[in-house]
């Protein structure tokens, strides 16, 4: 893969013959962080996902990417309800519990929606959902929910980009 420097043109690459490569481009995009919860069949179920992006505000849509080869795949693509956290730059422990080999719920002190749906405490944002769609998308499953509660605070979020977490810095 062709490396830039600051000020050189864009070089192609095709992605499918590169895809560390396209991973890498991917990561140039700087994201937020979410935790996704689901009350699943073995019990609360969390987690942390940067796939997050809005899609319309009439009717109120939200979607997220689920990756196939998740462990937790079936939990979460058959869940009808379901909950976005998005995390702030204070709560960044709040991620690794919710990724492979992380403690999750245990010695948490989570709430419940409306829903049943668990809750985290320290979100700057929480969507409760209930599953609209889901789409097949590569080797991953688009999941678009239907957003029927919003709960906000203020607070900084925290960033991903380029494999590492971050804060955003106002211009």
């Amino acid at each position: 893969m062709t490396r830039l420097a600051p000020d050189s043109a864009l070089a192609g690459f095709d992605p499918a013959s590169d895809p560390r490569g396209f991973r890498t481009a991917l990561g140039r995009f700087a994201t937020g962080v979410t935790v996704i919860t689901i009350d699943g069949p073995e019990g609360p179920a969390g987690m942390t996902a940067n796939s997050f992006t809005s899609v319309s505000l009439d009717p109120p849509l939200v979607l997220w990417s689920l990756d196939r080869a998740s462990s937790r795949y079936a939990a979460f693509a058959g869940a009808e309800s379901f909950a976005i956290h998005v995390i702030g730059r204070d709560a960044r422990a709040l991620c690794g519990r919710f990724t492979r080999g992380g403690e999750g719920f245990a010695g948490l002190a989570a709430g419940r929606n409306g829903d049943g749906v668990p809750t985290l405490p320290g979100a700057l944002a929480r969507f409760d959902c209930r599953r609209d769609t889901t789409v097949p998308a590569g080797d991953h499953l688009l999941i678009l929910g239907a957003v029927s509660r919003v709960e906000m605070a203020e607070g900084a979020p925290l960033v991903f980009q380029g494999g590492a977490f971050g804060e955003f810095v106002p211009m």
